[in-house]
């Protein structure tokens, strides 16, 4: 199966969408020529996929009937550094005053709707509150992740001490905009089983990297394949929301894939890459030649090694399908998660309600010991056993038992048995990488592929992002570290796609993660593995705290809940690449929301 999928009193403020000369010239430029059908080989058979004209809309900011205006504020309403949400009647926007400059742009995040005007404003860029996505204040693109879209940008004018702005009606409904895009000149000049970029892998990393290609202007053929039946989705959504249908969390829909030419084949697998001749070899025999090759396979749910593993009812959450399989067995009946990973107490979480019980099985004594310390992690188990989800810890799994050909039972190696109708596993993952084991791209022990600054493996045009790979953390001195998180895969692909332009481009983005569980999110920020101590503020039974994770006199990350937006605002100050010492903290934490916080406003050391 494959497809084509590819409060002060307000005064008059006007506020107009506009497009930047620049932007405007490169859609002009970008070519559109009709796609002709194309033809994909999937199982050995070659299935015709015909694509729709999909024109890209004229300027909607050339009606006037769309255009609305408003009153906002005075020019000396706003201070350096200050921001505001302005209500233009059918919609908001973000008006930001920095370096004497005013600039207005969409004011929720496109990724989840957050209130960017609680964000952190630094250096021509907001970073939003919740999940640390920055855009660019003076054009609105988005500079980190996650997220694909970037804001909508209004032109702001002066005039007699007054803002005026005016606004697309669209724009201020939407929140987002999607960057200007080349198209593919003319696939009909192509041969089936050869394409220019091939993208194995349809994650937020591939398709991070197919679309920047298309950003900057790449014109030439992409083909992006994955094992999975669907397009792209969100795939932090399947633990967090698990009753979620794939086209509810698909990231882009199939018209996107059509009117950018990028081509998606489903279902298919990759069994090895000769990197010599340039040849993908698919595990029905296809075979694709390739000019430049990203690997951004992600990981592989490891499963129990007990008796019993094999049967019904035992699942790895790693497709809608599955996820959706899970809700419906598990209501109203006893599940039993294995591991108190992310997503095996994102599962709880979401399971507790609708479950007669839930049992979870871990073997330390605390759940996300090693992310976030004992103490934060004592403190989520206690709001997972306020919620009725019983901690079976110190212990695994010794046997599933089965009756009538059902999980029933399972049996823990402290003795105890548990009543079992169904089974999450969460125990970890493993890089799918092991189809590239004689392809001679670096691989280390682990099993993880090795790149550098820059996503590029030891083999020339051939490049890696995402879960799989370890790279080089500026933010910890460039150690090599493997960071699977949703928000840095993002970043990757687009890493990657700039220097298969050969722009040499290098990485710097700080790590970026939050689960989300009872309705309560934790922030995080950093990369805290071998953090020695933990400086926590606020009350942990509350659950309302901000942790600094510190290794010698450095802070190396934050945790927070309930304490936005302090996680965005270190992540700044570590963009920035500055240091923040446990002394400020502790200076801070001693002195609660009084003390000294020079570290977080750009004054510290």
């Amino acid at each position: 199966m494959g497809g084509c999928f590819s409060k002060p009193k307000p005064v008059e403020v006007k506020i107009e969408v506009v497009i930047p000369e620049k932007e405007r010239s490169k859609e002009e430029m970008s070519p559109n020529g009709k796609a002709s059908p194309l033809i994909y080989k999937v199982n050995g058979t070659a299935r015709h996929y015909h694509l729709e004209e999909h024109p890209i809309a004229s300027n909607p900011y050339h009606n006037p009937k769309d255009v609305v205006e408003a009153s906002v504020c005075h020019v000396k309403d706003l201070e350096n550094g200050q921001m505001r949400e302005v209500d233009l009647g059918c919609g908001k926007a973000l008006l930001i005053k920095e370096s004497g400059e005013f600039h207005a742009v969409g004011h929720k995040c496109p990724h989840y709707g957050a209130p960017l005007v609680k964000g952190v404003l630094s250096k021509g860029r907001v970073r939003c509150p919740w999940h640390g996505a920055c855009f660019n204040i003076g054009t609105g693109d988005i500079e980190d992740f996650p997220g694909l879209d970037s804001l909508p940008r209004f032109q702001v004018k002066i005039e007699k001490e007054k803002v005026y702005i005016r606004a697309s009606k669209q724009a201020l409904q939407t929140q987002r905009r999607t960057k200007v895009m080349a198209k593919c000149i003319s696939l009909s000049n192509y041969n089936l089983s050869s394409t220019n970029v091939l993208i194995i892998g349809a994650g937020a990393a591939g398709l991070v990297c197919a679309e920047t290609l298309r950003q900057e202007g790449f014109s030439d053929r992409i083909v992006m394949c994955t094992l999975d039946r669907h397009l792209p989705y969100d795939r932090p959504k399947l633990s967090k929301s698990m009753d979620s249908h794939p086209e509810q969390i698909a990231l882009r829909p199939k018209e996107f894939f059509c009117t950018y030419d990028i081509e998606v084949l489903t279902e298919m697998q990759v069994a090895a890459v000769d990197v010599k001749s340039k040849i993908a070899v698919f595990k029905d025999g296809f075979k694709m030649e390739y000019n430049k090759l990203l690997i951004a396979t992600g990981n592989m749910p490891k499963t129990l090694s007990c008796k019993g593993k094999e049967m019904e009812n035992v699942f790895n959450i790693r497709t809608p399908e599955d996820a959706n399989r899970v809700v419906k067995l598990a209501t109203s009946k006893n599940v039993v998660i294995v591991g108190a990973s992310f997503l095996g107490m994102e599962v709880a979480a979401y399971l507790a309600e609708r479950a007669h019980s839930v049992s979870l099985v871990e073997l330390e004594h605390v759940p996300f010991k090693k992310s976030f310390g004992e103490r934060v992690g004592r403190a989520v188990m206690k709001m997972f056993e306020s919620n009725r989800v019983k901690f079976y810890m110190q212990t695994e799994v010794s046997e599933l038992r089965e009756q009538e050909g059902k999980l029933k039972e399972v049996v823990l190696k402290s003795g105890k048995v548990l009543r079992a109708d169904v089974c999450v596993v969460g125990v970890g993952a493993v890089p799918a990488t092991g189809f590239l084991k004689q392809s001679g791209i670096n691989i280390d022990s682990k099993g993880f592929i090795v790149v550098n600054k820059m996503m590029q493996t030891n083999i020339p045009g051939v490049f890696a992002a995402g879960d799989a790979v370890t790279f080089p953390l500026a933010l910890r001195n460039n150690k090599k570290v493997n960071v699977p998180h949703w928000q840095m895969a993002h970043m990757h692909g687009r890493i990657a796609a700039l220097n298969m332009l050969a722009h040499g481009t290098e990485i710097s983005t700080v790590p970026y993660l939050w689960t989300a569980m009872f309705g309560r999110s934790i922030r995080y920020a950093g990369h805290g593995e071998g953090f020695d101590d933990v400086v926590i503020q606020g009350d942990l039974d509350e659950l309302k705290f901000v942790a600094f994770y510190t290794k010698s006199d450095e802070v190396v990350a934050v945790a927070s809940m309930n304490y936005d937006p302090i996680v965005s605002k270190v992540a700044e100050v570590l963009a920035a690449g500055r240091t923040i010492r446990k002394r400020d903290v502790e200076l801070f934490v001693r002195h609660g929301k009084t003390g000294d916080m020079s570290w977080l406003t750009g004054k510290g050391s």
